[in-house]
């Protein structure tokens, strides 16, 4: 990558009880390929953060701990505005359990000036490689009754998609300060989900890069489905909830695909069989499954009940 594109860049990573190792690690990977990380820590605590803190610091970074869990997406705008005011002209996001591969921020750069050239472009992003799967995600196409998967083949340098993961996403400011900053009331679920819609409603394209890879375990385990139908990603409860309510939020947006609404309304149905019946906890998954539909309903934004707060 060269001088220039490196110290336009600033990675905006959030945190939120991290594994300290692994924020090393991440730190490790991505330092040498920005011009400096902005770190946005949801009121984590702990003894890792001082020499994290200085580490970033030594190298034109900052830690932007948090007095209280905000949420993903309030983070990532306070990492926004952190790279804004200092003059940085992209955004690199990533999650705090993401590992970017060599170069992928090279690639990426790459990707997005060539494909600027072209088009209007909101962002892109990498491939996302999950060790425990055959072959890697997926990029996606919204279609009906059927999304349409599309995956990078020798000759495809990249695929254009309606949505784009938010780890790895590279975003320049000048169109954030055009299509706006991430939905803070949305709190953690459907954030790239919706971000994405309200760019493609304004004109905008979205990217995979070919080149580009990512290492990251999506979802929080497989467990495997009874009478040997299958592994499926499972999700916390409380993770449950958000993904419910906000769906129905992004039901409601006027830039949502109506298509997307369409085909994800059986899916409302699947998981509430899937959750509150076959995989367990079903009790607690069904109860906040339930408790997100009935607050999306209702239009709650933000954290989730207190009441739910302990099954993070």
């Amino acid at each position: 990558m060269t001088e220039i594109s490196v110290s336009g860049i600033c990675a905006v990573i959030v945190s939120y009880q991290p594994d300290p190792a692994a924020i090393a690690d991440l730190l490790g990977r991505v330092m040498p390929q920005v011009g400096a990380v902005a770190l946005v820590d949801n009121a984590s605590g702990g003894d890792w953060q001082a020499a994290i803190g200085e580490l970033l610091a030594a190298h034109g970074g900052a830690l932007l701990g948090q007095p209280r869990n905000i949420g993903l997406a309030a983070a990532q705008n306070v990492g926004i505005d952190w790279a804004r005011a200092r003059g940085f002209r992209h955004v690199l996001l990533l999650d705090q359990d993401s590992e970017p591969g060599a170069d992928m921020v090279a690639a990426l750069w790459r990707a997005l000036q060539v494909l600027s050239a072209a088009g209007k472009v909101a962002a892109v992003g990498p491939r996302f490689h999950d060790p425990r799967e055959h072959r890697d995600a997926p990029f996606v196409r919204i279609g009906f009754p059927l999304n349409r998967k599309q995956w990078c083949a020798a000759d495809t340098p990249s695929v254009a998609c309606d949505f784009l993961i938010s780890s790895g996403m590279l975003i320049p400011l000048a169109v954030l300060d055009r299509v706006g900053p991430m939905d803070a009331g949305l709190f953690i679920d459907n954030v790239d989900l919706e971000w994405g819609f309200r760019a493609r409603a304004q004109g905008y394209a979205l990217h995979g890069v070919c080149a580009a890879t990512m290492y990251h375990r999506l979802g929080d385990g497989r467990r495997a489905l009874p009478f040997g139908r299958g592994r499926i990603v499972v999700h916390g409860s409380l993770r449950l909830y958000y993904m419910m309510r906000n769906r129905l939020l992004l039901y409601r947006l006027p830039h949502t695909p109506r298509t997307w609404v369409a085909q994800d309304l059986p899916r409302v149905l699947a998981k509430l069989f899937l959750f509150g019946v076959l995989v367990g906890p079903r009790r607690r998954n069904l109860r906040c499954m339930l408790r997100g539909l009935h607050d999306g309903l209702q239009g709650r934004r933000g954290a989730c009940p207190d009441e739910l707060s302990g099954y993070g």
